[in-house]
């Protein structure tokens, strides 16, 4: 009775034992998350006819961040922004006849609603969570996007024989094109930093439209664009299932 007794008291240690070791294991694993959530603050830049100049009339931003997990490589980014557009006529750079007398400056509200796919170069997380996967990634985006700009003075419109003016706010699309790198601060922490250009379909973001009277004609021919640098910090939420099948190599 004692042998037998011995061999089952062996049995449950060793039972015991395999739970504590096994729990330990996956305690040391982190879950693979669904979603990101954030906020974040950056700097815009102005490109169209009355500024050329590479981060000139650099302009504060604050945004909010929202991504889809697709899987380690990828995921879909909504995010909305508010910022300013600011710029001025210089004739030592330009002329534009029409401003030559009045000379012409801008100060534009700016909203952008956007909607971007990245693609991380390597696997992001980690690396308890997915194998192989790494805590900085770089990443490239692409996207479509809304711009809104409110225009103090209204928008004038040269391309008409009679300079046409019209409301203050324009509604216009816009292509976000960027490129940026993501670090996994702690299990749920990430912090990105990306740069972005803006597309955009108007010509009408400055309040001025064709000052050389030329209509314009074409999706991006002689329309503004604005660029984007934004550090975000966003937290991971909504665990994938931990006994079903995750994304793993």
């Amino acid at each position: 009775m004692l042998r037998v007794g011995g061999h089952i008291i062996y049995k449950v240690v060793g039972a015991v034992m395999l739970c504590l070791l096994s729990g330990e294991i996956l305690a040391q694993e982190d879950s693979e998350y669904r979603y990101d959530i954030g906020a974040g603050v950056g700097a815009t830049t102005y490109y169209g006819d009355f500024n050329s100049v590479l981060f000139g009339n650099v302009q504060p931003a604050g945004a909010v961040v929202f991504r889809k997990i697709i899987n380690p490589r990828s995921a879909v980014r909504l995010s909305g922004m508010v910022t300013k557009a600011k710029g001025s006529y210089d004739i030592k750079n330009t002329d534009y006849p029409d401003l030559d007398a009045e000379g012409y400056s801008f100060n534009s509200t700016l909203g952008d609603l956007s909607a971007t796919y990245e693609y991380n170069f390597w696997a992001y997380g980690t690396g308890k969570d997915y194998r192989g996967a790494r805590r900085v990634a770089p990443f490239v985006s692409l996207g479509v996007g809304i711009t809104y700009a409110n225009c103090n003075g209204g928008v004038r419109d040269y391309s008409a024989i009679d300079v046409m003016k019209s409301s203050k706010s324009v509604v216009t699309a816009n292509i976000p094109i960027g490129f940026g790198v993501k670090y996994r601060m702690k299990d749920r922490l990430n912090f990105s930093l990306d740069w972005q250009m803006h597309f955009s379909l108007s010509d009408q973001l400055d309040g001025v439209k064709d000052p050389y009277r030329v209509k314009s004609s074409g999706a991006f021919k002689n329309t503004d664009c604005y660029s984007t640098l934004t550090f975000a910090l966003t937290y991971s939420f909504s665990a994938k299932c931990p006994t079903c099948m995750k994304d793993r190599w």
